[in-house]
């Protein structure tokens, strides 16, 4: 067996079979997917700071957050500024091309179907997203709104993403 590269992944393999049990780099995506949500958690504790819906929004390419945002629609007076939407704009910007190609959207609550849309636009590689949203999700409308390609994980931090958005209500009713 050859020494492996310090930076290249340990794989478990089934002694008889040979298939792979869990990589070290599953392992790993689940810790980063956990350190870039509570980022967008972050966002999302701005947003409700500033007395709006407490989405927050992160968009990682290549292990770097290159875009964050949190929702502004109160601020702005403009519906469509949903943290998905001000990151997709920020990371576009930022990488001076209309695709996030090779990205990772990381949301707070499940995008609604004008998002999903703009994310299929973008051709965003992946969404992650903490907490459903049963009554505006898009997935409720269709599931087909986001590119065929793109993945989806679902549930991050679901526990803790829930909880800001249902305490902010709480406050407000």
């Amino acid at each position: 067996m050859n020494k492996l590269d310090a930076n290249e992944p340990k794989m478990t393999f089934c002694h008889d079979i040979c298939s792979i049990k869990r990589t070290d780099m599953d392992r790993t995506l689940e810790n980063n997917d956990e350190i870039y949500m509570r980022e967008a958690l972050r966002e999302a504790q701005a947003a409700a700071r500033d007395g709006e819906i407490p989405i927050g929004a992160v968009i990682v390419s290549n292990g770097v957050i290159i875009a964050k945002a949190h929702n502004l629609t109160e601020q702005l007076q403009d519906t469509t500024a949903h943290a998905e939407m001000l990151a997709i704009t920020s990371a576009t910007n930022y990488l001076g091309s209309k695709y996030l190609t090779r990205c990772t959207l990381y949301v707070t609550v499940e995008p609604c179907p004008m998002c999903a849309a703009a994310l299929c636009w973008s051709q965003i590689d992946r969404v992650v997203y903490g907490a459903a949203d049963p009554k505006r999700g898009y997935s409720r409308f269709s599931p087909s709104l986001l590119h065929p390609k793109t993945e989806i994980s679902a549930g991050i931090l679901q526990d803790e993403c829930s909880a800001i958005i249902t305490d902010f209500f709480k406050k407000i009713r």
